[in-house]
């Protein structure tokens, strides 16, 4: 029986779930956009917002450094912390929670493996632009 038992495993020890989470995480919240399996985005989902929520807090400036300490404890990449706190955590200033999005991909074709795209609401994508393609190697040389 499963009763008081809340999350998936994901086939993996308490420690290694857990440093899959915060990797996670800290890549979400670096691209603000990532794609992963669909019970590793529903794990996550919790995960990240509970951090963004700590972003979001105000107070005395003891207040602040502790909010900043303890999110730190699951991301341990100092420029994803300033964005945190700097960029996320304003943006969401005024809305209540519901900070994810979760789209259904489809599945791998590698392991037929559900896949999914979490990404933080209000993400505007961009796509990356291409170099322009030298006209054909400098054109043929004259004769």
């Amino acid at each position: 029986m499963r009763h008081r038992s809340a999350g998936r495993k994901l086939g993996r020890t308490s420690a290694h779930r857990i440093a899959l989470l915060r990797n996670l995480a800290t890549a979400l919240l670096r691209e603000e956009r990532i794609e992963t399996t669909l019970p590793k985005a529903k794990e996550l989902r919790p995960f990240a917002e509970k951090i963004i929520t700590l972003a979001k807090r105000e107070g005395t400036a003891a207040q602040r450094v502790h909010a900043r300490r303890m999110a730190a404890r699951d991301i341990h990449d100092p420029l994803v912390v300033k964005k945190l706190f700097d960029v996320i955590g304003s943006r969401f200033q005024t809305r209540n929670g519901g900070y994810t999005r979760i789209v259904k991909l489809g599945h791998r074709p590698g392991d037929n493996a559900d896949t999914a795209l979490i990404e933080l609401v209000g993400y505007e994508y961009k796509a990356k632009e291409k170099a322009p393609k030298a006209e054909k190697a400098a054109a043929p040389a004259a004769k």
